[in-house]
């Protein structure tokens, strides 16, 4: 199915085209492009105009370019524009004024990527659906998603991240949702935000890319809580608040062999669901999804039975058996927050010695040394019979620790993985953290590699 005419991509971004073609899909990526894509030729870490005559080789349709790159005939495939990124823009803003559907965009300091998923899944069955791929939430990320959508989608799940103040507003204006939910607020990038509520006031950017009448899904249960109901309030949104006490709450949880079984109470009715995890803070947030998706129009019933199809993405959370020990990869990023709920998930796994291999937290600010040593206090960390950790902030949490709790310290994740058969035995529940800076999937990749294990997936990135 055509996505984009030469005619229609030339409309939306002001550009010209060299001849007619048909667009199927959008790609910045010649490893992965696809016969009949438009490869868009990004400035990044390298010029994309580099890898145009590649791409064409590849089978891309055409190329989107703002100047015909060397080894490419004037005649071939192009739509040329001024400004690359900016034509980008362009075209996602121009698939989501075709598209007649619901579009429902997360944002949030953890679990953006897994919740977008638990979305996706959920709404199985329930139309066409589109959703971000892997973790596709920035500048370039957002618009190429709305690029790729097609026009008859019915239900589009838009993920939204940010490093720096002033980044989710326009991306949100961009998409438009009429749905935004907030997973959650903590300290991650923390140093350019410099307090919580900074954060939680950039998150709550959101709310102001809102459709007329649109609902803002907040999480009830945080410090910030008052801070993200008030910029809800200034986008004139409707607030669906989902937490212990929230419109959408949970009324029993209950965890069996990694399964937990819940029953929730979202905007005045009872669904019950399973998902494939221990971690309560993965309850929490399909408890969030299902209100999002309430509020969207979709059938909750239906949605609430699919989400036992659900399945925490490689690197952010998954359990799985390896052979002689089960482990938690949640190795793609880490802070307090997350941290914390990564070690209750941790302790409620029984059956064996709980072991925790931590890599550094990274990106909090000043105050990221006694960040990592208050973990030693944290309410799960007594269940954990042996920590493991990498890195020199990790060393504060390290020297923090009793003496019976204390494990092996590296300066670096790699270092730690070399000495992988002193980390674990036979039996042991390990759980791996650490921001994605920090490596420690080295030490889950040692583990795997030790254990004859084959990853379940791709890891996200």
């Amino acid at each position: 199915m055509t996505l984009w005419t030469s005619e229609a991509a030339a409309a939306a971004t002001g550009g010209r085209t060299t001849r007619d073609f048909a667009i199927m899909g959008v790609s910045i990526d010649t490893r992965t492009i696809q016969p009949g894509d438009l490869f868009v030729a990004l400035q990044a870490a390298r010029d994309g105009h580099d890898f145009v005559a590649q791409a064409l080789e590849n089978g891309a349709a055409a190329a989107l370019v703002s100047r015909i790159p060397e080894g490419v005939a004037p005649d071939a495939p192009l739509l040329v524009v001024p400004d690359v990124l900016a034509a980008l823009e362009a075209l996602g803003r121009a698939g989501r004024a075709r598209m007649q559907g619901k579009v429902i965009a997360i944002t949030g300091s953890v679990g953006k990527t897994s919740t977008k998923e638990m979305a996706r899944i959920a709404l199985t069955g329930q139309g066409v659906i589109h959703a971000a791929e892997a973790s596709y939430n920035n500048h370039w990320g957002v618009p190429l998603t709305l690029a790729r959508m097609p026009a008859d989608t019915d239900f589009a799940i838009i993920e939204i991240g940010m490093n720096h103040p002033g980044e989710i507003e326009p991306l949100a204006r961009l998409a438009r949702p009429h749905v935004a939910m907030i997973t959650t607020v903590a300290a991650a990038h923390l140093e350019a935000f410099g307090a919580i509520e900074g954060i939680a006031r950039e998150k709550g950017a959101i709310f102001q890319g809102l459709q007329p009448a649109g609902h803002a899904v907040i999480p009830e249960d945080l410090p910030v809580t008052q801070t993200l109901r008030d910029c809800a309030d200034a986008a004139g949104a409707l607030v669906i608040g989902f937490g212990a006490h929230g419109m959408a709450r949970p009324l029993k949880a209950e965890t069996t062999d990694g399964v937990t079984e819940v029953r929730a109470r979202i905007l005045g009715e009872t669904v019950d669901f399973s998902l494939a995890t221990a971690g309560t803070h993965f309850v929490m947030n399909a408890v969030g999804v299902l209100a999002a998706l309430s509020a969207a129009g979709a059938d909750l019933d239906q949605a609430a039975r699919r989400l036992s199809d659900w399945r925490p993405p490689l690197g952010r959370g998954a359990v799985e058996d390896l052979a002689g020990i089960r482990l938690i990869d949640d190795a793609y990023n880490s802070n307090p927050t997350s941290l914390s709920a990564g070690l209750a998930t941790l302790a409620r796994l029984t059956g064996g010695r709980r072991v925790a291999i931590l890599g550094d937290m990274l990106e909090l600010g000043p105050d990221e040394i006694a960040m990592h040593e208050a973990m030693a206090g944290d309410a799960a960390m007594a269940a954990v019979d042996l920590v493991h950790t990498a890195g020199p902030r990790m060393r504060a949490l390290h020297q923090a620790l009793p003496a019976a709790r204390r494990g092996l310290h590296a300066d670096s994740a790699a270092e730690l993985g070399e000495r992988i058969a002193e980390l674990v035995t036979e039996g042991d529940i390990v759980l791996v953290k650490g921001s994605k800076g920090s490596k420690v999937s080295t030490v889950v990749d040692a583990l795997r590699r030790t254990r004859q294990s084959t990853p379940p997936g791709e890891r996200t990135e």
